[in-house]
């Protein structure tokens, strides 16, 4: 489907949906009417109100109305069905109600009960229907002009002799006076209806056109918020032109500075200068007419890391294996061409399907990746009495010389992802982000296998008890020392595809499922001011 084909899929289902509302609306409330003449007229003995012809075309002015609301629930229904239903329905239970006014009293003033109805009707319209003002104008006059008609006709029937006796204004002009009197009256009233509706309508619709202009960037329209990072949120959009969805990221309403502005389109300049499969892949960047910096980026359907986590506990060492490795992919590209990520995490993984293959990691959000081939001390983008990251995945380096980290600091980071993915707990744990670094830099951590209840392949756990080295110089030196390390032990290979199949099959649903959201204080990308 193209962009344009979903989009009209996407507004006939809204118009289903509010015309069903419409018809609800409407239709509850002139039953409620209906209800209430019916509860006292039989408080008042006035039992046979259920065969009098105002009481019969009320009841058919309020089932017109509730039809609209049965037929456009359920399934899909096409923009011509809705249109005749719309139509129909509002016509036919509008006309009711004008038939209804001729069989109530003069001495009820039919015609002000009748447009009142009208106008309820036509305001629940204006606002619960999308459409233009133009429209809303048009069915006004079409209610309108019969409405008149009938109340002319109306009071043009009247005894002038009773009507006089009874004090009925403009007697005095005859049975002709009477009915313009009452027709202008109406007329005044209904013409302040259409007015203030058509109004409505224009505000309702200006205000969805304005929704939707704002939730326009460049070619994409954003769709779905996905999440939120430490310098963007992530949005499901889709092209104007292409077929393919894809994910928007933008900077943050209180993100916008000189710093953040230019951290963040660094962000996506150096992303960009990466191919590998495992990293996610940026398409596009632009900034709008007013100043807000987005790119657009390859849509993972899956789930991060952590949420697998969450939602299954512990997993397989093979598993963790085949994932290690692909992290590692990625890493070495970047790695080899001077970037280092910084922030490597469970939220920052994930796990995928494609090209018909399951468990395809992609390493995504470079919002801290520094670019250790540049000679440029940016003072916007560097402070020397901060450091950024994630508390839990932190290395010591990062922690205790900020500025001197290298390629190993994300080994170190991934050897804790792998950690947490075995044992499902992070490898240090602490009540503050401050006493986590503390663990980091000084205590030694726990070997998973005596943190898990099954057994953990000496080889696995050994390559990442290597990678939580407190010495980067005790650590795997590349990324691809890890990859060559966890082939020769052949624990990474014991994962196939028809095992993560299955594992999608049973716990598909409840990882994609945004309710359930992640929460863990010290897995937060911070900003730690040293001097504090």
């Amino acid at each position: 489907m193209t962009g344009t084909a979903q989009r009209s899929a996407e507004d006939l289902s809204f118009l289903q949906h509010r015309l069903a509302v419409f018809g609800l609306v409407a239709g509850g409330v002139a039953t409620f009417a209906l209800l209430a003449r019916l509860v006292i007229a039989l408080v008042t003995d006035g039992a046979g109100i259920l065969g009098h012809p105002s009481f019969l075309t009320h009841l058919l002015g309020s089932a017109a109305f509730l039809a609209i609301w049965a037929l456009c629930r359920g399934r899909p229904r096409s923009r011509f069905f809705l249109q005749v239903v719309e139509f129909t329905g509002l016509i036919l239970g509008c006309s009711a109600l004008q038939a209804m006014g001729t069989y109530i009293p003069y001495r009820h003033s039919p015609e002000l009960i009748v447009a009142f109805a009208l106008s309820l009707a036509l305001f629940a319209r204006a606002v619960f229907v999308p459409s233009s003002a133009k429209v809303t104008l048009t069915l006004g006059v079409v209610i309108g002009v019969p409405l008149l008609a009938s109340v002319f006709l109306n009071y043009y029937g009247i005894d002038i002799e009773r009507w006089r006796q009874t004090g009925g204004a403009w007697a005095e002009y005859g049975v002709l006076g009477v009915a313009l009197g009452k027709t202008a009256i109406t007329a005044f009233w209904w013409t302040c209806t259409v007015v203030y509706c058509t109004a409505a309508t224009r505000v309702v619709y200006g205000l969805r056109r304005q929704i939707d202009e704002a939730r326009q960037l460049g070619q994409y329209t954003l769709e779905e918020k996905l999440g939120e990072g430490a310098m963007g949120m992530v949005y499901r959009a889709r092209h104007a032109m292409l077929r393919r969805p894809c994910a928007v990221k933008l900077l943050l309403p209180d993100k916008v500075g000189e710093m953040h502005l230019a951290r963040f389109e660094r962000e996506v300049q150096l992303t960009a200068r990466l191919t590998h499969p495992h990293t996610v892949t940026i398409y596009d960047y632009g900034r709008t007419p007013d100043g807000i910096f987005y790119y657009a980026m390859e849509l993972l359907e899956g789930a991060a890391v952590d949420k697998v986590i969450h939602v299954d506990g512990p997993q397989p060492p093979e598993r963790v294996a085949y994932v290690m490795d692909q992290v590692a992919a990625a890493l070495a590209e970047a790695h080899g061409i001077g970037l280092i990520h910084r922030d490597i995490k469970p939220a920052n993984i994930i796990l995928t399907e494609q090209g018909g293959e399951p468990d395809v990691a992609k390493v995504v959000d470079f919002g801290l990746v520094k670019d250790v081939t540049s000679d440029d001390a940016d003072p916007v983008l560097s402070h020397a009495d901060t450091v950024a990251g994630t508390p839990l995945y932190m290395s010591p380096e990062t922690i205790i010389a900020y500025h001197q980290v290298d390629a190993r600091s994300d080994l170190y980071a991934l050897g804790a992802v792998c950690y947490f993915m075995l044992t499902g707990e992070p490898v240090f744990k602490g009540r503050t982000a401050a006493e986590v670094c503390t663990q980091h830099v000084h205590n030694e951590p726990v070997p998973p296998s005596k943190r898990r209840a099954s057994p953990v392949p000496a080889d696995l756990e050994s390559l990442i008890l290597a990678c939580l080295e407190k010495d980067p110089a005790q650590r795997p030196q590349t990324a691809n020392h890890i990859r060559a390390r966890l082939w020769a032990g052949g624990t990474a290979a014991e994962w196939n595809t028809d095992r993560a199949r299955r594992w999608w099959r049973e716990n598909g649903e409840a990882v994609r499922d945004r309710r359930a959201v992640v929460k863990y204080e010290a897995s937060r990308t911070i900003a730690v001011k040293l001097d504090r």
